[in-house]
């Protein structure tokens, strides 16, 4: 064997493990990775440890804010959207941010109990509603269709229990039943609720359609629909005559306050004049219950 040939078959094992090498080692930074890197350092060596770390917090939220899925939430005051609710700086520690429009706090009742929403709820304040709707149950930004049907079951489960406790009051004379006549009494009141409610959806989209003139979108109308039959948790107030007895005078003070809240959760919805949406829920409302009537006379 020549020279040559003996040197380039001893070098030949030392440039195998130089390509093994040059493989393993990380791509080179590219010019604009570089850019990226130096412009990431240069906005974290802008924030100081203890003077304007209230301001790098913020910046921060809210590029996360922008990046997350969905729609923004609202200011409860004027209903305009805002980029974040609160700046959170350790657990426990938030602070509420502003409305650029209004220049009020977007949402105080972030920091409120449940049991003062719930009382703002009854006494039917706009500002509760938005909080309700838009900043915690996040309607508007992913409507799931699960929440929107089992609302409509429970909504539908609740008008029969009353249609069945207002005419449980007219038969209490007749106590002895069989069984067969029990399974189709109730068979009945839910049948007649569902239709009833039926004919309540149908006149409330029909009226959103053409006395309200709201743009025909599936998804907006979705979110009226849901919107007020949440508002109509005044029928949980029905379950209480299974403990207590109540006169039947009851059940239509219920029924005033569910057209109420309906009115107002269409009117945060829709942005209408109130006298527009109390026309469309009071036309909805009275031929739901003409429909009931009409149902509970036929044999």
């Amino acid at each position: 064997m020549g020279p040559q040939l003996l040197a380039v078959h001893r070098r030949q094992p030392f440039d195998d493990a130089r390509r093994q090498h040059t493989a393993t080692l990380p791509p080179p930074v590219t010019p604009p990775r570089l850019r990226q890197l130096l412009a990431t350092a240069f906005e974290l060596q802008r924030c100081p440890p203890l003077g304007a770390a209230e301001a790098c917090a913020n910046r921060f939220s809210v590029m996360a804010d922008a990046n997350s899925e969905g729609e923004a939430p609202r200011c409860v005051g004027c209903g305009r959207r805002v980029k974040t609710l609160f700046v959170q700086y350790s657990p426990g520690n938030i602070r509420l941010m502003k409305c650029d429009n209004c220049k009020a706090v977007a949402d105080p009742y972030i920091e409120c109990e449940f049991m003062i929403i719930l009382i703002d709820l009854i006494l039917h304040k706009t500002r509760a509603y938005r909080h309700l709707l838009f900043n915690k149950l996040h309607i508007g930004s992913s409507l799931d269709k699960g929440i929107l049907y089992q609302s409509i079951l429970v909504h539908i489960v609740l008008d029969a229990f009353r249609i069945s406790v207002s005419e449980g009051n007219k038969a209490d004379r007749n106590s002895s039943r069989s069984m067969l006549s029990t399974i189709f009494i109730c068979s009945k009141v839910l049948g007649n609720s569902l239709l009833g409610n039926v004919v309540f959806m149908a006149i409330l989209l029909l009226g959103l359609r053409y006395i309200l003139k709201l743009s025909f979108h599936i998804m907006r109308y979705r979110e009226v629909l849901l919107a007020v039959i949440i508002s109509s948790y005044f029928k949980l107030f029905l379950l209480t005559m299974m403990v207590w007895e109540f006169p039947s005078s009851a059940i239509f003070i219920v029924e005033i306050f569910v057209l109420s809240s309906n009115v107002v959760a269409l009117r945060v919805m829709t942005q209408f004049p109130k006298a527009h949406c109390v026309g469309v829920c009071l036309v909805a409302h009275a031929a739901k219950h003409l429909t009931e009537r009409w149902l509970l006379r036929t044999p």
